[in-house]
C-alpha cells in the first residue's frame, strides 16, 4: 500500500535554502512596497508644494511697489519750457517753450536732433500754450492777436541694417494757416485744444474774460484723403470780470470744459453743442485757504485731478443725479504729500498718475486701486515740468534752470491692491462703488476691473446649490443602501451610482447648457412641482405601504421595498412636467420667467438652478460612495448588540451606526464640496458667466475656475491680467487646502470621540 505524503512534507524546512530565499524575497517586496508608497506620498506632497510656490512666484510681482532710478542728467538751455514729452522708447524727447520755440533732442544726452520752425508771422508774440491730450500729441500756441496755431508731434520709424531709426517731425492737422480764435483780436491768456481725425476744438480765454469756443469739423474728400474741407462752429461766453481763471481743460472727446479760478471754484460746461455751451455746475473744489495748484485730466478724459496747495490730490468725475443730469463728485483723494502739488503727469493708458510737489518729491499713484506706490525725493529745484513716456516706464523732468533728469520707472502692476481685489471700487462713470470683474473692453478709455469678490462669490454660490442637491440625496441614499437594502440589490445599485462618476463633466455641462436649461426655462412650475411633490409622494407611498395586507408586504423580499418608489418617482416627474403649462397659466399668467422679472427677481436661462441640478448630479457619486462605505464598514457586532438590547433598527442607525460612521460621512461631504468648488466645465457651460454678486437662484454667476479657463488663453504672459488669473488659481488652491485641512481635523476628532463605541 502506498502512503500519501502529508502537506508538511511538501513544504521546505524552515531553515532550508529555499525557505530562506522565499523569506528574503518576501521581505524585499515588503520593503519595496513600503518605500514605494512612502516615496509616492512624499512625491505628491512635493508636487503640491511646488505648485503652491510656482503660483506664489507668478503672483508676488503684483504687490510690489514702484521704483525709480536716475538714468541720465544733463544741462539744457534755461528757456522757460512749458511742455516736455518722451517717445515710447524713451530715447527721443520734445520740448516747447513759452516763446514758441520747439526742440527735439536725445533724451539720454540732451543732444539736439531737430528744431522745426513753426509758421508764425513776423510780429507774432506767444501768449499761451496748450498741450492737448498727452496721448494724441496735438498742441497749440495762442498769440497776443487772438490767433492760434495747431500742430502735432509725431515720430516716423524706419529700419536701416536692422537698426531702428526714429525721425521726429511736426505736422499740422488743420494746415499751417493760423486760426482766428478771438474775434476782437485780443490776446489769448489761456488756451485748450483737443483734436482727432474728425474734429478739432479750441477754447481760448482773453484778457477781458471772454471765453471763445471754436469747433472745426474736418471732412475729407471721398477720392483723396489729402483734400478736405473744414466746417467751422463758434460761440462766446462772457465770464464775470472779477473771476480770475487760473486753469482750463477740455476733455479728449471735446464735450466737456472745466475752468478753475483763484478762489478754488471749479466750473463745469457742456460744449457738446459748440454753438450753445451750457453751464452744468459750479462747485467749490477746495476748502477756504487752500488753492488749486495743478489741474489735469486722467487717461480717458473722464476724471479730473486737482492738485492742491496743501499737498492733497483729489479725483473728480461727473455722475448722473436723480434728474438724469450730470454733476461732479469728489470720488477719492490722496494725502501722501505735505507740500503744494506743482505738476501732474497722468499715464497714457492706465488710471495712474505722477505728482511733483514744491519740495521736489515725486509721488506715483493709481486711482482705482487707491494705491500710493511711491513718494520719494526727485529734484532739488521743484520749479520743473514732467513728461512721462507712453509706456509709463520713463520720466523726463526739465527744471527752469535748464537741468534735465531722465528717470527710469518700474511700475508694472499698479492696478492691483487689496482694495481693488476684494473691496468695492468706485470706477469712472459708475454711480456707486461696486464689485466688478471686467478684464477687457473695446473702449479706448477702458479701465481694467480685477475684483475677485464676484468670482469667489460665484464659486461659493455654485458649490452651495450643488451641495443642496447632492448632500441629502447622496447621504440618504447611502444610508438606505448600506443599512436597509438587500445585498443583491446593493450589488446592482452601488456600482451603478459609482459609475456615474466616470461621466465626463464636459458632457454634463454640454447637456446642461443646451438641453436642460431650455427645458427648465420652459417648465419652471413643473420643476418646482417635482421638488415639492416628490418628498410628499414618497412619504405618502411609505404610509400606504404600511396599510397594505401583511401577506402582500411579506411577499416582497426584505430590502427590495425601495423598488416600489421607482414608478412613483417616474409618475411624479411625468405628471409635473405635463401639468407645468397649466400651472404656469393659472399662477403666472402663462410666463413664469416674465412674472419673476416683474416682481424684481431676475431670470437667466442658464442659471444657478441648472448648475445646482447638474453639478449636484456630478457630485452625488463621490459623496454616496464614501458615505456608503463608511456606514457599511461599521462593525456588525455594534449593530447586532444594539438590536439585541432592544433598540429598533432606526434607533440603532441614528445612535450607533451614524455616529460611528460620522468621520467617513464628514469626509465624504468635504470631498464633495472640494469637487464642487473646483468644478470648471459644468459651471463654464451651464451659466451665463456673468460675474455678479447676487444669490438669486434664477441668475448665473462666474466661478474662479471657469474664469481661469475662459481668460487664460487670451491673457498676455506676465501682464497684470495674467498674474491676477494666477492669483485666482492661488485663491482656489488655498480654499481647497483649507477645506481639506478642516475636514481632516474634524474627522480625526470625530474618530477619537466615537472610537469607544
Amino acid at each position: 500500500m502506498v502512503e500519501h505524503s502529508s502537506i508538511g512534507s511538501v513544504l521546505p524546512a524552515a531553515n532550508s535554502p529555499v525557505a530562506i530565499r522565499r523569506r528574503a524575497w518576501r521581505e524585499f517586496k515588503d520593503r519595496a512596497a513600503r518605500y514605494g508608497v512612502a516615496l509616492g506620498g512624499v512625491s505628491v506632497i512635493f508636487a503640491i508644494v511646488l505648485i503652491f510656490f510656482y503660483l506664489l512666484f507668478v503672483v508676488m510681482p503684483l504687490f510690489g511697489g514702484a521704483e525709480i532710478e536716475t538714468e541720465a542728467e544733463y544741462r539744457m538751455s534755461d528757456n522757460t519750457v512749458v511742455h516736455v514729452a518722451l517717445n515710447e522708447y524713451n530715447d527721443v524727447a520734445f520740448s516747447a517753450d513759452s516763446s514758441g520755440y520747439i526742440h527735439f533732442f536725445d533724451a539720454h544726452s540732451g543732444k539736439g536732433i531737430s528744431s522745426p520752425v513753426l509758421p508764425f508771422h513776423e510780429d507774432a508774440v506767444v501768449s499761451s500754450f496748450s498741450k492737448g491730450d498727452f496721448s494724441t500729441g496735438v498742441m497749440a500756441y495762442g498769440l497776443n492777436d487772438g490767433q492760434a496755431l495747431v500742430f502735432k508731434r509725431e515720430y516716423k520709424i524706419s529700419y536701416l541694417d536692422d537698426k531702428r531709426q526714429i525721425t521726429p517731425l511736426i505736422t499740422y492737422p488743420l494746415g499751417e494757416t493760423l486760426l482766428n480764435l478771438a474775434a476782437q483780436g485780443e490776446a489769448l491768456a489761456l488756451l485748450s485744444v483737443q483734436s482727432n481725425d474728425e474734429q478739432t476744438t479750441l477754447v481760448g480765454l482773453t484778457k477781458n474774460n471772454t471765453l471763445t469756443v471754436l469747433g472745426l469739423v474736418r471732412e475729407e474728400d471721398f477720392m483723396d484723403e489729402d483734400v478736405f474741407t473744414i466746417e467751422e462752429k463758434r460761440s462766446e461766453v462772457q465770464l464775470p470780470e472779477d473771476e480770475n481763471i487760473t486753469h482750463m481743460q477740455l476733455d479728449i472727446d471735446q464735450r466737456e470744459l472745466y475752468l478753475v479760478d483763484d478762489g478754488g471754484f471749479l466750473t463745469y460746461y457742456d460744449i457738446s453743442d459748440i454753438s450753445q455751451p451750457r453751464l452744468i455746475q459750479k462747485i467749490k473744489a477746495v476748502p477756504s485757504g487752500v488753492d488749486v495748484t495743478a489741474f489735469e485730466f486722467l487717461a480717458g478724459g473722464i476724471s479730473i485731478l486737482v492738485g492742491r496747495s496743501d499737498g492733497q490730490i483729489d479725483q473728480w468725475f461727473p455722475l448722473r443725479d436723480q434728474d438724469n443730469n450730470y454733476t461732479l463728485h469728489n470720488v477719492r483723494h490722496f494725502k501722501n504729500q505735505n507740500a503744494a502739488i506743482v505738476e501732474l503727469a497722468p499715464e497714457y493708458s492706465r488710471k495712474g498718475f505722477l505728482a511733483l510737489n514744491a519740495e521736489g518729491q515725486l509721488g506715483i499713484y493709481h486711482t482705482a486701486a487707491e494705491r500710493t506706490l511711491l513718494v520719494e525725493p526727485l529734484l532739488d529745484n521743484a520749479n520743473a515740468i514732467m513728461g512721462i513716456s507712453p509706456r509709463a516706464n520713463g520720466l523726463l523732468t526739465l527744471s527752469d534752470d535748464g537741468k534735465a533728469v531722465l528717470t527710469t520707472l518700474d511700475n508694472e502692476h499698479p492696478e492691483v491692491s487689496w482694495h481693488s481685489l476684494w473691496q468695492e471700487v468706485w470706477y469712472e462713470s459708475r454711480d456707486k462703488p461696486e464689485y466688478i470683474w471686467q478684464s477687457s473692453s473695446a473702449s479706448n478709455d477702458f479701465e481694467p476691473k480685477f475684483s475677485l469678490s464676484p468670482l469667489t462669490f460665484g464659486t461659493i454660490k455654485a458649490a452651495f446649490y450643488a451641495m443642496m442637491v447632492a448632500v441629502p440625496l447622496a447621504i440618504m441614499g447611502a444610508i438606505y443602501t448600506a443599512y436597509f437594502m438587500s445585498p443583491k440589490m446593493r450589488t446592482l445599485v452601488k456600482p451603478t451610482i459609482e459609475i456615474m462618476e466616470a461621466l465626463p463633466t464636459v458632457i454634463l455641462g454640454f447637456l446642461a447648457g443646451l438641453w436642460l436649461a431650455p427645458i427648465v426655462e420652459g417648465n419652471l412650475p413643473g420643476v418646482f412641482s417635482i421638488l415639492v411633490m416628490l418628498p410628499i409622494m414618497t412619504i405618502l407611498t411609505a404610509y400606504l405601504w404600511t396599510k397594505l395586507p401583511a401577506s402582500f408586504r411579506e411577499s416582497i423580499p426584505d430590502g427590495w421595498e425601495a423598488a416600489i418608489l421607482v414608478p412613483v418617482v417616474v409618475l411624479v416627474g411625468f405628471v409635473s412636467m405635463i401639468m407645468s403649462p397649466t400651472f404656469e397659466l393659472w399662477l403666472f399668467n402663462g410666463d413664469m420667467p416674465r412674472w419673476l422679472d416683474d416682481i424684481g427677481v431676475g431670470f437667466d436661462q442658464r442659471n444657478s438652478l441648472v448648475v445646482g441640478l447638474v453639478m449636484g448630479f456630478a457630485v452625488i457619486p463621490t459623496i454616496f460612495s464614501i458615505t456608503e462605505d463608511a456606514i457599511f464598514g461599521v462593525p456588525k457586532h455594534l449593530t447586532i448588540g444594539s438590536l439585541a438590547l432592544g433598540a429598533t433598527p432606526w434607533q440603532t442607525l441614528t445612535r450607533v451606526v451614524l455616529l460611528t460612521a460620522s468621520p467617513g460621512i464628514f469626509s465624504a461631504v468635504m470631498i464633495g464640496l472640494g469637487r464642487a468648488v473646483g468644478e470648471t466645465m459644468i459651471v463654464l457651460m451651464a451659466t451665463g458667466n456673468t460675474p455678479i454678486m447676487d444669490f438669486n437662484i434664477f441668475e448665473g454667476f462666474r466661478a474662479l475656475s471657469a474664469n481661469i479657463a475662459v481668460e487664460m488663453p487670451e491673457a498676455e504672459v506676465a501682464s497684470t491680467h495674467y498674474r491676477v488669473l494666477f492669483l485666482a488659481a492661488l485663491v482656489l488652491f488655498m480654499a481647497t487646502f483649507v477645506f481639506n485641512t478642516v475636514a481632516e481635523v474634524v474627522r480625526q476628532r470625530l474618530r477619537v470621540k466615537y472610537s469607544s463605541l
